[in-house]
Formats: structure tokens, sequence, C-alpha cells
């Protein structure tokens, strides 16, 4: 019998909200408070970033917390725009923004990474983990597809050989290779069942 954990998401991010709901069934997701407040994302690695915000909302409301810290890395730009994905294009920058300085800055067919640090903390039990996963691809030439978000349509995954983006993908088709998708499977597979995971 599986026993489910009843956790708290450390995000403002609905997308992120919506793709661990799913991709963490059956233990319980739930949104986080919204007095709770995050620190910056001041950190060098995703890892970093995510610990800093699991235990600090873990501390504020003493159950236990995930958070991810999640980007993109392009091996044509030396790795970046890596932990800045979300403020490539500037602190306030849109998605598209962040593609379009991306395309405008990387050559089409070039290598990416999809990196996500899932961050697992309970500041009762003392209890830290960090999950990785990760998903590669290619730079597509021109955005194509409305589904997901970010870097999504400009993103084409090694996992599959038909040249769709991410944004192309059903959600069921991406949720099975994403980096959040593989990350989340690490942390399933460390929860309650057996593998010294919680049991709240």
């Amino acid at each position: 019998m599986c026993l489910k954990v009843k956790l708290v998401l450390a995000t403002r991010n609905p997308h992120k909200a919506r793709e661990f709901a799913v991709l963490l069934a059956p233990h319980t997701v739930d949104p986080l408070p919204p007095e709770i407040e995050l620190p910056p994302e001041t950190g060098l690695t995703f890892a970093e970033n995510a610990l800093g915000k699991a235990r600090a909302a873990a501390a504020a409301i003493g159950r236990p917390v995930i958070a991810d810290d999640s980007g993109i890395e392009s091996a044509a730009l030396g790795g970046a725009p890596g932990v800045r994905s979300a403020r490539f294009a500037g602190e306030d920058a849109t998605d598209e923004e962040n593609l379009a300085l991306l395309l405008e800055r990387a050559p089409a067919g070039s290598a990416l990474a999809y990196v996500c640090a899932l961050a697992f903390v309970d500041a009762a039990g003392g209890e830290e983990r960090v999950f990785e996963g990760r998903c590669t691809g290619r730079l597509a030439a021109d955005p194509r597809g409305d589904g997901g978000f970010g870097y999504d349509p400009a993103f084409v995954p090694d996992d599959r050989d038909d040249s769709r983006t991410m944004a192309e993908l059903s959600v069921a088709e991406k949720d099975a290779i994403s980096h959040r998708g593989r990350a989340a499977a690490e942390l399933l597979a460390w929860l309650p069942a057996g593998s010294g995971g919680p049991s709240h």
C-alpha cells in the first residue's frame, strides 16, 4: 500500500503547480500559502535555489515542502542562460522575450538541455534531499506549438524522433520525458516506498 504524503509546493508559478500535481500523484501537492515569502533566487546552481525556497517555506509552515529551480542550458552559449533562464532578457522579462533572445543568440540545431533540481525539505524531521532531472534536445529554427511554457516552443527533445517541440507535445508526452517529470520520478521513487522516505 502506498502511503500518501501531503506536500506543499513552494512556487508562485501556476504552470509548475499544474505539472507537479499530475507528476506526483497519488501524493497531494498543496499550494504555497499566500503569506509565505520566498527568498530571491541568488544561488549559483539550480540545487541552491531550490533548497533555499524549500527551506524557507518548510521553516515557516512546519510541513514537508518541495521546491524546484529549473531552466535551460545552451551549449552554444557556454551553459547560459542556466539559473538565469527566467530573467535571461531582464529581471521582468516575459517568456516570449527570453525565448526571442535565445533564438537570436544561439544557432538553430545547437544542443540544449533542460535541467530541474527538485528539493524536498521536512524541517520537523530534519530531512533534506535534492533530485535532478535532465532532458536534452536541440534548438528549433523558429518557435512552434502553443502548449507548455517558457522555452518549450523552441526545444526539440532528443527523446522523440518526430521533430516536434515540447510545445507541440501532449501533456502526457511532455511529462514522460521532461526534466521536471524525471526529477519528480526520482522523488516518487524515494517517497514512502521503502527508501528511507518520510511517511506523513
